[in-house]
């Protein structure tokens, strides 16, 4: 992988597991979560404006991806409100990669070494462990569940971003579209979930999220859909994953929550995975 593309994918892991911790922290999740959706907008709004509009052959994915994303943030929703972010983030973000990597194999016929695929399984465990092994996981199905159900419309957005990005023109013109029509459809998933009012307090009692969360959030997975034009999408979705390292020491100094023996060893496979994703 590129140096310029492995620092950016870096950048970008840095700035989803800051906008993860700040939904997760906010009490009310019905506002949170709604609050990066809408977040994304005004980014969005930007950069349609001012880049070039994505090739039709990806408009068919455009709303294949905004669809996907609902059932993301559903289940994102429901995990969060069940479990704590340092057990639905990594249970969630390690199984995505490892979906990508089967659906890319098995779908469309993507060769990866041996030692890539090992680099991935690596990440991926150490990530999903960081989060399988806490007690709330242990005793409560429904934080596994619905943080598996999570990672798996994961792996299949960011397959679907990955090709479509490629055939767009422009992976940023691309996802900003996603973003606006994903904010479009959203309301259904809200009105479904029994939620009113959303957008209203998300501008009100979540505009920090909002503004914050929101932008972060946006160049956070532009820069991995860019990045999935110049690498594998497995490679990048596992190196992504990697944000699980920042993410246990927010929990430890913003969240108050302990780093215990299984941590550790998660961060020290997550850590082998990622150099061999450099290397190999």
């Amino acid at each position: 992988m590129d140096n310029i593309v492995f620092l950016l994918v870096i950048f970008s892991a840095v700035l989803h597991a800051a906008w993860n911790s700040m939904a997760s922290k906010y009490k009310n999740k019905n506002v949170s979560i709604p609050a990066i959706v809408y977040g994304h907008v005004p980014a969005c709004i930007v950069a349609v404006i001012i880049l070039p509009m994505p090739s039709i052959e990806s408009f068919p994915y455009i709303i294949l991806s905004a669809l996907i994303h609902q059932g993301y943030q559903n289940f994102l929703l429901s995990a969060y409100q069940k479990g704590k972010f340092t057990t639905v983030y990594p249970v969630a973000r390690g199984f995505g990669p490892i979906v990508a990597t089967v659906i890319s194999i098995i779908f469309f016929g993507m060769y990866l070494k041996v030692f890539t695929l090992l680099s991935i399984l690596l990440i991926s465990t150490g990530v999903i462990f960081i989060g399988l092994f806490s007690k709330s996981v242990l005793k409560n199905y429904k934080i596994l569940s619905t943080s598996l159900a999570t990672g798996i419309f994961i792996g299949l957005y960011s397959v679907v971003d990955g090709y479509a990005a490629r055939i767009s023109g422009s992976a940023i013109s691309y996802m900003s579209w996603v973003f606006i029509l994903s904010a479009l459809f959203f309301p259904i998933v809200l009105k479904f979930r029994k939620q009113k009012n959303i957008l209203k307090k998300t501008l009100t009692e979540g505009k920090v999220v909002f503004w914050i969360g929101g932008f972060f959030s946006y160049i956070a997975y532009v820069i991995t859909v860019w990045a999935f034009t110049k690498a594998p999408v497995p490679m990048v979705s596992a190196l992504r994953e990697s944000s699980i390292i920042i993410a246990v020491f927010i929990g430890y100094f913003y969240l108050k929550e302990k780093i215990n023996i299984y941590k550790i060893v998660s961060i020290l496979l997550i850590f082998v995975g990622v150099i061999g994703l450099k290397l190999f």
